[in-house]
């Protein structure tokens, strides 16, 4: 007899329990918000899910998000939380607000705004400073609800500025006192919970105004200096992004790094356009370096890490023509109108963008594709915008600009397919010292949506994908679960055995898809965001409460800050 009512029974699913085995019919008993037993489950719970024909997963880890301000304003991190995820990491690249001086806030907003494309009024009226410190804003965290976890990490342009001022946002050399301070202030808030820091070192990363951010081109010793502190205190990993324009140089400066840190390290890994190889030779490196004992990680992504593309949104072909610009500030409904007037069309299409790197960005017609429904994240280069458009006898931006008059959104692949399939995210999920991440989750909001990418990677790469081999589901399950849980210390979730945090997805696996994007207007003052459902999770629990059923918030939210490193505990379950 039990001592106490079981919360919930999930019955007769599919097991695939993040381990990588085989898939296997059971019950799941959770009680008190853990897994309590999992087999043939015979007494009653208070609530009774039936699972048959249908998948039971663990809850999906996402690694790199930038919830960071969404996470002030809002007790929903969607859209990761339609997806699947149940823990997100946020403070990734080096970008943050904690610790911040009141007289640093601007700088901090503006890099988030450039870095992350937030708007700068969404900040402003989202974040409500109350906190200086790290430990003030985990604080902050602490005290609020939300649908899924959260697990930080310490900034590194946020530590730099707070200790230099000017200097390190101007991106002066630190001297050995300010090394020192910015050590001590990691150290500060992994033991107020961080799980570990993170730092930028990508060109790309800069304010609207063309900064770069604090971090870009810091010493090797400075980084050097916080990661022995890490490794001093035995905790954190620390998480990076970086062009690798010189790969073998920059490889083993970050090796040298990681080396003196002794804790793990994770790099951001894409093929990139112009870098065709880059990608192969930086898993070789990463690879030795394992070999080596020194742990370093690729994160990776099942798809392309591409632009949206559309009239209303932040980017399209024709965003920085004249006779767009002198558009832009009107409303969507007006500058549609606007848009379809005959001289207006030949105006802009008789113009050309000056920018060099924009225009093979935003104009590069055999890399861009609409964006259908379903989306195809690998379309056939043949259903290219230059392609289609040679068959009409148009010319391609031609096509562009009146596929997007009617509100269609066009897709860029920016990496991962320089070969027009994505046969290279294959070979890249499949290395051993590769972790799937980079939903990039609460950032670049009016261009990016990768926080569905974890529905993406389940339907297409285990059931969907026409255009080379398959994966198998428990494996996948496993890459989007336990291995990335273990990567940052999470060991209480990840996995469904007896113990584990209940974390659970209930997936009707054939209906499992991803809606087309939508624009919604639900940020602080109205600002703007690209969204994308899903469909397919028949419920989403977090600590055994359904936050979402059948794609609808259930108004649950058992989601919490998350401090530090979890171990699994043995729920014992008395008899009476």
């Amino acid at each position: 007899m039990m001592s106490q009512p079981a919360s919930l029974v999930i019955r007769g699913g599919t097991i695939v329990d993040g381990n990588g085995g085989v898939p296997f019919a059971g019950d799941i008993l959770v009680l008190n918000g853990k897994i309590a037993q999992i087999g043939q489950v015979s007494t009653r719970g208070d609530r009774e899910i039936d699972a048959t024909g249908k998948i039971v997963a663990p809850g999906f880890v996402d690694i790199h998000t930038h919830y960071d301000g969404q996470a002030i304003w809002s007790n929903r991190m969607d859209p990761s939380s339609w997806h699947g995820v149940t823990t997100v990491m946020i403070g990734n690249c080096g970008v943050g607000f904690a610790p911040c001086k009141p007289e640093q806030r601007e700088v901090m907003v503006a890099l988030m705004e450039g870095v992350e494309d937030i708007p700068e009024v969404v900040l402003t009226e989202g974040l409500t400073w109350d906190w200086e410190t790290f430990p003030d804003y985990l604080d902050r965290l602490g005290e609020r609800q939300y649908d899924l976890d959260i697990v930080t990490q310490v900034p590194h342009a946020a530590i730099r500025v707070y200790v230099m001022g000017d200097r390190g946002a101007k991106r002066e050399p630190a001297t050995p006192d300010d090394m020192k301070e910015m050590a001590r202030l990691t150290v500060e808030g992994i033991q107020a919970g961080a799980l570990g820091f993170s730092t930028s070192r990508a060109i790309i990363h800069q304010t609207l105004a063309g900064e770069h951010t604090p971090t870009f081109g810091a010493a090797e010793e400075e980084l050097a200096v916080i990661a022995e502190a890490m490794g001093d205190l035995g905790a954190g990993w620390f998480q990076l992004i970086t062009d690798f324009d010189d790969p073998v140089d920059e490889f083993h400066l970050l090796r040298r790094v990681a080396e003196r840190g002794r804790r793990p390290m994770s790099l951001t890994l894409a093929q990139r356009e112009g870098k065709t190889g880059h990608w192969k030779l930086l898993l070789d490196l990463i690879a030795q370096a394992n070999a080596d004992g020194i742990a370093m990680f690729a994160q990776v992504m099942g798809r392309p890490i591409g632009l949206n593309l559309g009239f209303q949104i932040s980017q399209h072909p024709f965003v920085h023509r004249p006779s767009y610009k002198a558009l832009a500030h009107l409303p969507w409904a007006e500058r549609a109108v606007e848009l379809a007037k005959p001289e207006i069309r030949a105006a802009i299409l008789s113009e050309e963008t000056e920018d060099d790197l924009q225009r093979r960005r935003l104009e590069k017609f055999d890399r861009i594709f609409v964006l259908a429904d379903p989306p195809d994240y690998e379309p056939e280069i043949t259903q290219s915008m230059a392609a289609r458009a040679e068959r009409l006898g148009i010319s391609a931006q031609e096509l562009a600009y009146d596929t997007m008059l009617d509100g269609t959104f066009l897709y860029r692949p920016i990496t991962n397919y320089v070969d027009g399939d994505l046969n290279v995210c294959g070979v890249m999920m499949q290395h051993p010292n590769a972790l799937l991440g980079l939903g990039d989750g609460g950032a670049h909001l009016g261009i990016i949506c990768d926080s569905a990418t974890y529905t993406h990677t389940v339907v297409h790469w285990t059931r969907d994908r026409t255009r080379g081999p398959k994966m198998a589901l428990p494996w996948i399950i496993q890459k989007l679960t336990r291995d990335p849980a273990r990567a940052i210390g999470l060991n209480d979730r990840g996995v469904l055995a007896p113990g584990f945090k209940a974390d659970i997805n209930i997936i009707d696996y054939a209906a499992l898809k991803i809606e087309p994007m939508t624009v919604q207007y639900d940020l602080p003052t109205g600002g703007r965001r690209l969204m994308q459902e899903s469909r397919g999770y028949v419920a989403t629990i977090v600590s055994g409460e359904v936050v979402t059923e059948n794609g609808v918030p259930t108004g649950a939210l058992p989601g919490r800050l998350v401090r530090g490193r979890q171990d699994a505990q043995t729920v014992r379950l008395a008899a009476e």
